[in-house]
């Protein structure tokens, strides 16, 4: 307990110090990301590329060098294979599956299940077409768009419009970079993906909107404190909150990970990231780029929040 004491005691550091060094490092990681995403892309899973997955169960432990022989007759592409669990018996087969209709996905499974024969249990057997992958992938971008812009009109409604281009900024901010992680390091982006990536753009909204409240609240208090010492005070008051929200997040991401398995890999990995970069964004993008308001003049409500404030 001692060893994060220091969280739970009042802080003063000066966040807005390095607000110039802050947007630096964003811009960086945003272009590195965009980068990484044109050069490399992403390892679409089977959801998106179309294609068959199969888990199956060994009486004994799988040699993968074998099984990769014994299914090198099925009339399939690219095939990978690789045991899923500690015990060794069990393997995870895909399969890209492309150019085939379903008739044809069948007929593959039923020539892999042929090969491998009568001892192996079929625990699940999924297939996609290449139609239905790119309808899914079009979904997958509608979806994340959606939320961009909900989460985007919640904090104009609640806050200013400088809020919630803040807010914005920073939330496509995370999205990419979280993106970019998952292009460089080969991850399968899956339906799952689309989910974590979901899921990360509410905790990072839900960090930026606790900030938020704190400026708003003391822009009411300390009515004659300038703007620069009060975002850095109100990034103070909300500190020891975001590392200790952010670590007890990120031990239950990271057990996932260590532990969920092949089918949780990408999803945790998002959202283990997914805490360190929205904590950053909170305070060095969302929060900081307000200092480049005026906070304290009131806008015409009537023309910029139709709304009102909450």
């Amino acid at each position: 307990m001692r060893l994060f004491s220091w969280v739970t005691k009042d802080t003063n550091i000066n966040f807005m110090k390095a607000q110039k060094l802050g947007f630096v490092i964003s811009g960086l990681m945003v272009a590195l990301a965009i980068a990484c995403i044109a050069i490399k892309g992403f390892n679409y899973g089977i959801d998106f590329s179309g294609g068959i997955l199969m888990e199956v169960k060994a009486p004994q432990q799988v040699n993968i060098e074998e099984m990769r022989k014994t299914l090198s007759h099925v009339d399939l592409d690219d095939i990978n294979i690789q045991t899923i669990g500690e015990s060794g018996d069990e393997v995870m087969i895909r399969a890209q599956a492309k150019e085939m209709n379903e008739k044809e996905q069948m007929a593959a499974i039923n020539a892999i299940k042929s090969e491998l024969g009568t001892s192996y249990e079929y625990r699940r057997v999924e297939l996609v077409g290449p139609q239905v992958g790119d309808e899914l992938k079009l979904d997958g971008v509608i979806a994340s768009v959606i939320a961009v812009l909900a989460i985007t009109l919640y904090i104009w409604v609640r806050f200013e419009w400088q809020f919630a281009l803040g807010a914005m900024i920073g939330l496509i901010h995370d999205l990419i970079t979280i993106l970019g992680l998952l292009s460089l390091f080969g991850f399968d982006f899956s339906l799952t993906t689309v989910a974590a990536i979901l899921t990360l753009a509410g905790y990072s909204v839900n960090d930026t909107v606790v900030t938020y409240d704190r400026i708003r609240e003391n822009l009411r208090k300390f009515k004659k404190m300038p703007q620069y010492d009060l975002l850095n005070k109100s990034i103070n008051d909300i500190f020891s909150r975001t590392i200790l929200t952010g670590l007890t997040t990120m031990l239950a991401a990271a057990a996932l990970f260590v532990f969920g398995g092949d089918t949780l890999r990408s999803f945790s990995f998002v959202i283990l990231w997914g805490v360190v970069v929205g904590s950053y964004s909170s305070i060095y993008v969302s929060a900081t780029f307000l200092d480049f308001f005026d906070l304290r003049k009131q806008p015409d409500e009537k023309v910029i929040n139709p709304f009102g404030n909450v």
